[in-house]
């Protein structure tokens, strides 16, 4: 039986919540006299609301497949304190985002998995996290492929944008079938447990590996030309994506052609 307490949402998360509201207003109203502030705080406001839905649907997922542990362990109040470790639920995410643009998974739930039984239930508890990014992208870029942009100001269109951009690159990272990434989970359940057992010790390093790819030039622009053939199939040009990484680190000279009209 899971408590009210045990499910109430959290305090922190409405308050991130509510600074993402008012940032976004402030971007969208261009009330704010330094709008990339507001674009830093909204980009980073949502990026962490999104990173606590991630989590949270590992975590009912794992409530209906038996795992009731999961309410005891603060898990279901979308609180992102409660995660494993708050440098690498929050502050290692943000500062990708910062030096790269790129939504690099954050913060895990423990998953008590004696307690499931079925490899599906297994699957879809893993799949869960990256599905919920994929939605996530899906509703930044409804206004781009849905073509409903009239009167949407270019600040706000280029850090929606740009949130979006954090949502696919998030998405595709966690679906890479590495060990201690979500894809893997996916597909665990259904190798072998000599297998599974050979790979086991990879699974704390497997972040760190796909991390260190990515600084390799040919794998790097690789990467990106998917995620933007992926942005441009929903309606988000290169140019969005990059006027709202360039007004998102307010602390650059910004660069003087996303301030032109179109």
């Amino acid at each position: 039986m899971v408590s009210t307490s045990q499910r109430r949402i959290s305090p922190v998360f409405l308050g991130i919540a509510a600074v993402t509201a008012v940032s976004g207003w402030a971007v969208w109203t261009g009330f704010a006299e330094r709008p990339g502030i507001a674009v830093f705080l909204f980009v980073t406001g949502a990026w962490v609301v999104s990173l606590c839905l991630h989590e949270y649907a590992h975590a009912r997922t794992a409530l209906h497949s038996g795992d009731l542990s999961v309410a005891a362990k603060g898990y279901l109040t979308l609180d992102p304190l409660k995660y494993t470790h708050a440098l690498l639920s929050i502050v290692l995410p943000v500062l990708f985002v910062i030096m790269g643009g790129i939504g690099l998974p954050g913060g895990a739930v423990y998953i008590d998995r004696g307690r499931i039984h079925g490899r599906l239930r297994h699957s879809l508890i893993s799949a869960a996290g990256p599905l919920t990014n994929v939605l996530f992208a899906i509703v930044c870029t409804a206004p781009f492929w849905l073509h409903a942009l009239d009167g949407v100001p270019a600040p706000f269109r280029h850090a929606l944008g740009f949130l979006a951009l954090l949502q696919v690159t998030a998405a595709i990272l966690n679906f890479v079938p590495v060990p201690g990434l979500d894809g893997y989970g996916v597909i665990e359940p259904w190798l072998s447990y000599r297998i599974r057992r050979q790979v086991e010790p990879f699974a704390p390093f497997g972040l760190i590996a796909v991390f260190g790819v990515l600084w390799i030039p040919e794998a790097n622009a690789a990467f990106f030309d998917a995620v933007h053939g992926l942005l441009r199939a929903l309606g988000v040009d290169e140019f969005t994506t990059y006027c709202g990484f360039d007004a998102y680190r307010f602390w650059r000279t910004a660069d003087p052609v996303c301030s032109l009209p179109g």
